[in-house]
């Protein structure tokens, strides 16, 4: 017997939770498959942005509450381990668990009518008829299909024959350690702790999430990198006990131009569309999984399913410029003469560091910037270099 639905979703993170609920609240029967029982656990610093946090509740009609989030209240950046600037009263941002914050979404997605699947394993996968096998020997078949199952995509490989390219992408470290076990649990961001990335420290209610990323292909050695900023902060690790450290690939400003194929669409990090500088995908995650849920709630009322991939991508072309406005940005800070004068830069000129977290909090997108404003970064970092070499 083949189990019939309108929609199949396989991932029900943020992007896959989003697809439901919309797809669902708009009458169609869906499908949304997980190879995890909710609650479970997820490497992501769980930082949500005001953007993301617009998008939750335009989707799901959730909004920020103490039980779920804290909100930081003061941000510190940094540059291996020397402060470059310490602001209070900065644009806002929630931090959540997201082992918690998924749980939170999945459940508003099945209170929508969504049929969850969970824990499952996929055993096949047929783009060209839609159809799925699980490890149990169950069919099911849809007229369309969204992949929003990770960076490592099973829907991805399907249809591409692989998800990224791991040394194009993102590699990070994370783990969870006890509050008590920091003396200041200021939210900070180190543009230092990797190359071509950042560390993190974000304190949650109980606990403190410390992190670091950057492009997989210019980090070597990774873990020496998290060691190091793990030292910084928490010196004597050894009286602390044993950690339990994570490790997990992201797409970090390579997008896929054309998010699917046929009857499939991507959403999320399968996809790609994660901020290049940042690292944050939460929000793009639920405003592509919103679109795609879109895009398939409209074809199917036409009765052109083939048409959903096309509207789809058309949605999401303004998350395209934005990650692409972001990459120029990111090259030039990365750059390796700019990156030692960065920090004395930003330092030096408090609006960079404003605009930075601005970025961050979802207050500014990358095309508010303009050409204008990166040519005035381009000539503060030009002159701060000029200086350095003239010293």
């Amino acid at each position: 017997m083949v189990l019939k639905f309108d929609l199949i979703i396989i991932g029900s993170g943020p992007a896959g939770s989003a697809s439901a609920m919309t797809a669902a609240k708009a009458g169609l029967s869906v499908a949304l498959l997980d190879k995890s029982a909710f609650p479970r656990d997820k490497l992501c610093g769980g930082a949500v942005t005001g953007r993301a946090a617009r998008y939750m509740d335009e989707i799901f009609g959730l909004a920020p509450d103490s039980d779920l989030f804290l909100e930081a209240d003061r941000v510190r950046l940094a540059f291996r381990g020397q402060a470059i600037t310490c602001q209070d009263n900065f644009p806002p941002f929630q931090m959540t668990m997201r082992q918690a914050f998924d749980a939170r979404l999945h459940h508003l997605a099945i209170t929508a009518g969504a049929q969850v699947f969970a824990p499952v394993r996929i055993t096949a996968l047929d783009p060209e008829t839609a159809q799925v096998t699980l490890a149990d020997g169950r069919r099911m078949q849809a007229t369309l299909i969204i992949g929003a199952d990770g960076a490592n995509s099973l829907v991805a490989r399907a249809i591409f024959g692989r998800a990224f390219d791991p040394a194009r992408i993102g590699f990070g470290l994370e783990v969870e350690l006890d509050r008590n076990q920091f003396s200041d649990t200021t939210t900070e961001i180190d543009l230092g702790a990797a190359n071509w990335g950042y560390g993190w420290v974000f304190p949650k209610h109980k606990s403190v999430t410390l992190g670091v990323f950057g492009i997989h292909a210019r980090n070597s050695d990774m873990k020496t990198h998290f060691n190091r900023y793990l030292a910084r902060h928490v010196p004597d690790m050894a009286a602390a006990g044993p950690v339990r450290c994570k490790g997990a690939f992201l797409p970090f400003g390579t997008y896929r131009k054309t998010p699917g194929a046929g009857r499939v669409l991507l959403a999320g990090d399968a996809a790609g569309l994660v901020d290049p500088i940042t690292g944050e995908g939460i929000g793009w995650a639920m405003r592509s999984g919103q679109f795609a849920g879109q895009a398939a709630v409209a074809a199917l009322a036409a009765g052109r399913p083939d048409t959903a991939l096309t509207t789809y991508q058309r949605h999401l072309t303004c998350v395209h410029r934005e990650i692409d406005a972001a990459r120029r940005i990111r090259a030039l800070i990365y750059a390796r003469p700019v990156r030692a004068i960065f920090p004395r830069a930003v330092a030096h000129n408090p609006s960079m560091s404003r605009t930075y977290l601005r970025l961050l909090a979802g207050e500014l997108d990358y095309a508010d910037l303009g050409t204008r404003v990166l040519f005035r970064l381009a000539r503060r970092l030009g002159g701060s270099l000029l200086r350095r070499q003239t010293a």
